[in-house]
């Protein structure tokens, strides 16, 4: 007879896959906000509900005050109408982000999207939370006085080019009768540049930080006044950043464009578009002041480069020179 094998209790299977642990991941609860002057269209995806209410804050309290719970708020940027909103959500501590117009068009457009109403909106700033959420910046309250000088920088840098348009105007042949009310609007946009500066100056000095920071960025051969100024308003992350970002933030850093055999030159695009005039000419004060800079603007000429953009470069040096002298603990002699 055959050898009978014994019964073996609990015999261990051999050879079988174990199905891997899945992770499942969620959607993140995201409020879409459609900001106007006076209404404000909310769309919860939860509940799957579209909510109006008055763009005020005793309104805007009362709607949010039910979605506390949830991760993020969305809305764009509609020229300070969202303020209320934003603050609102801080105060609940609901997170809250103020999205580029630009970029949720576009978005918009890569899904297709063509109707466009106030909740057809709302429902795609959700979606743009939702696909984007982990990489989106909150929204945090800014000083309040370092937004009255972003302001008042802006509309100084208005009243100058629109100075400049009616010195032309009124020394163009054949002004005639109009001479008399371009002098009176010249002696009014003198009057009102003026005070502007009177009233940056006041902040300046009434404002922790600012007037030191003023006279580092001043140490700096082509940065006057008005240059340093202008960056300490329409710049505020100067100091915090690396060099390439902070060339980035000024819309001074070159970017490839290269597709197949075309092979363009490099070139700058993006960023904030009002220091661009400021920092133009600050490069070309920099060019005839700056030691370091005179001399690399001269290899650049001599090298054939456009004179616009040796100016490109030495504006972007310059920036990377103040993002690197406003960082604790650093002075000018370090940087050469």
């Amino acid at each position: 007879m055959g050898r009978v094998s014994e019964p073996v209790d609990n015999p261990k299977p051999r050879n079988i896959m174990r199905p891997a642990t899945l992770s499942i991941k969620t959607s993140p609860r995201v409020i879409g906000a459609d900001v106007a002057k006076d209404n404000v269209v909310f769309y919860d995806p939860v509940a799957n509900h579209t909510l109006t209410v008055t763009n005020d804050p005793e309104a805007l309290r009362e709607a949010l005050a039910g979605f506390c719970d949830h991760d993020l708020l969305v809305c764009e940027v509609t020229g300070g109408y969202e303020l209320a909103v934003l603050q609102v959500a801080l105060d609940l501590s609901l997170p809250a982000h103020r999205a580029d117009p630009a970029r949720v068009k576009s978005f918009i457009r890569s899904h297709g999207g063509i109707a466009k109403t106030d909740a057809i909106d709302a429902r795609w700033l959700v979606r743009y939370g939702q696909d984007r959420e982990p990489y989106l910046v909150r929204w945090q309250l800014r000083n309040a006085d370092r937004d009255a000088l972003a302001c008042l920088v802006r509309h100084r840098s208005q009243m100058v080019a629109q100075r400049v348009a009616t010195r032309n105007r009124a020394s163009a042949p054949g002004v005639g009768r109009l001479a008399p009310f371009l002098r009176t609007e010249l002696d009014f946009l003198d009057a009102q540049i003026t005070a502007l500066d009177q009233a940056v100056v006041d902040i300046m000095n009434s404002t922790d930080g600012l007037a030191a920071d003023e006279q580092l960025l001043r140490t700096i051969p082509g940065i006057g006044p008005v240059v340093a100024r202008s960056l300490l308003a329409l710049l505020p992350e100067l100091g915090s950043m690396d060099r390439r970002q902070a060339a980035s933030l000024a819309g001074m850093a070159p970017h490839p464009d290269k597709s197949g055999r075309n092979q363009r030159s490099y070139r700058t695009c993006g960023g904030r578009s009002e220091l661009k005039p400021v920092l133009f000419m600050a490069a070309l004060a920099a060019a005839r002041s700056h030691p370091d800079l005179k001399v690399f603007a001269q290899r650049l000429i001599g090298a054939g480069k456009p004179k616009r953009l040796v100016l490109n470069a030495i504006a972007r040096k310059l920036v990377v020179l103040a993002n690197a002298i406003l960082r604790p603990n650093q002075t000018l002699e370090q940087l050469t």
